[in-house]
């Protein structure tokens, strides 16, 4: 184990009306809302310069500070995992993340993540935004696969920080939800916060009561049928553009407009229409600026073999057989 020192931490605020423990909850991923609200108590954070209280309501472009104070924080191992590696240059790469796999140590959960495989793979990635990060710059739940960047020096984790922070990364997933969904392309735009009843859940709530807008663009690719079940049950195959990035906010929003992911026991039925070993969200595609030349890159991760499988159970019909 390991003492940290305290820690000087700036944020700036992209929305209006987000109350200043919540955020900083969401900036911190490592700690709880109790814990952030005992350090406001403490006097530890200032919003433009100003002690602020935990209720205290954020403005747009208010630059937050918290003096983070010291925690002891269990020494993060190197683990042999093999990564699948999609693309790689002298600033970053971009892994496929398997399902299963959590992408940051965590309390109860400090072996087999994304980071202790990281830094296996190169021990200098714990230079690079502090070995619990080891360069990554955005998370995908544990049971969705797919497409996840991460930076090699501390100038790309600060340039591709940025990218994210202003929705220049383009980040579109593929997922299959239960029904028919009727129109071939659409855009959910629905306020996400915590939910006050199930503080682990996320939900569809109005912004004047704590809610941060949420936007999600979707388009069909397939429309199947079950072949087995003698309902007829129909699934519609989707690829999304999250252009917010909320916690769980695609599988909020399509649970939202009754179109939940198969396999989401959370936000789904808890009884599944079909067989899925997981929640069907895969991360297929990521396109973002190169921090050193400029270059626009995409890059994309094959439907695993587990999710491929589902599909291929089901019975194709034309998006336009609607």
């Amino acid at each position: 184990m390991m003492a940290d020192q305290n820690q000087l931490l700036e944020f700036t605020v992209d929305e209006s009306g987000e109350r200043l423990d919540r955020f900083l909850v969401e900036q911190l991923s490592d700690v709880s809302r109790a814990e952030v609200q005992r350090w406001l108590k403490e006097g530890r954070a200032t919003v433009g310069g100003k002690l602020a209280k935990a209720s205290q309501k954020l403005a747009a472009d208010d630059i937050v500070t918290l003096l983070r104070p010291p925690t002891v924080a269990a020494v993060i191992a190197a683990e042999d995992i093999p990564l699948e590696v999609l693309y790689e240059d002298g600033d970053l790469l971009v892994v496929n993340k398997p399902a299963g796999m959590v992408t940051h140590p965590a309390p109860g959960q400090t072996s087999g993540t994304l980071v202790n495989a990281l830094l296996a793979r190169d021990p200098q990635q714990a230079a690079v935004g502090g070995p619990e990060r080891a360069g990554i710059v955005h998370r995908l739940d544990r049971d969705t696969s797919g497409a996840l960047v991460v930076a090699k020096t501390p100038d790309a984790f600060r340039h591709l920080k940025g990218q994210f922070k202003r929705r220049q990364v383009d980040k579109t997933y593929l997922t299959l939800v239960e029904g028919l969904v009727e129109v071939l392309e659409g855009r959910i735009e629905a306020p996400i916060a915590r939910d006050p009843r199930h503080r682990k859940r996320m939900t569809v709530i109005s912004e004047q009561r704590g809610g941060r807008r949420s936007v999600t663009a979707f388009r069909v690719v397939n429309i199947y049928r079950s072949a087995v079940s003698q309902r007829g049950d129909h699934f519609t195959l989707l690829e999304v553009d999250l252009l917010t990035g909320r916690t769980h906010q695609i599988r909020v929003h399509l649970a939202f407009i009754k179109h939940p992911v198969v396999g989401d026991r959370v936000y789904g039925r808890g009884k599944q229409q079909i067989a899925c070993p997981r929640q069907f969200l895969h991360a297929q595609r990521l396109a973002f600026t190169q921090p050193t030349t400029g270059e626009r890159i995409t890059v994309e991760a094959q439907l695993p073999d587990d999710l491929s499988e589902v599909l291929r159970k089901l019975i194709v019909m034309a998006p336009n057989a609607m």
